[in-house]
């Protein structure tokens, strides 16, 4: 066999082991994610609460109390959360908003949300009321394309 041959197999040997390490360790990040998303689901509330201010902020600065901070790994206390607080009942809270619903929720006014712990699931309008996600801006390059088009009389691209 010559070198480049045996350096081929090692490369590929290599290949197939980071594969299978990458294979089992997703299944087991899933079996766990499964798991914490029951246990959300089952201590699951509905909350009315006045939305006061929401931001993307580092944990360490967010408010949020000493224990939960202690808790998380520490690769994670650099990056932003989606932190939400508001003012349910008579007390003022730090919560920590889903990702998929931040851009939803309303500031300054009251809605109902479905809540676990300090985790915010989901958000709905106070009397049944559907929140409507507000429409992304758009970028400077498909305004003016999009008053080219009208110019020319064609129909806009969506």
């Amino acid at each position: 066999m010559s070198t480049g041959t045996i350096v081929l197999l090692v490369v590929l040997a290599v290949l197939v082991i980071a594969v299978a390490a990458l294979y089992f360790l997703g299944r087991k990040a899933q079996k766990k994610q499964a798991e914490q998303q029951e246990q959300i689901d089952a201590m699951k509330q509905t909350v009315s609460m006045l939305i006061i201010d929401k931001k993307r902020m580092k944990i360490k600065e967010s408010g949020l109390p000493q224990a939960v901070i202690a808790q998380t790994p520490k690769m994670l206390r650099g990056s932003k959360l989606p932190i939400v607080k508001a003012k349910i009942g008579p007390q003022i809270m730090t919560l920590v908003s889903d990702e998929k619903i931040f851009d939803m929720i309303p500031v300054k006014k009251e809605v109902k949300a479905t809540v676990s712990g300090i985790y915010i699931t989901d958000v709905k309008g106070l009397h049944g009321k559907p929140i409507v996600a507000p429409q992304k801006k758009k970028s400077r390059f498909r305004q003016a394309l999009e008053k080219a088009q009208e110019k020319a009389g064609a129909k806009p691209i969506k």
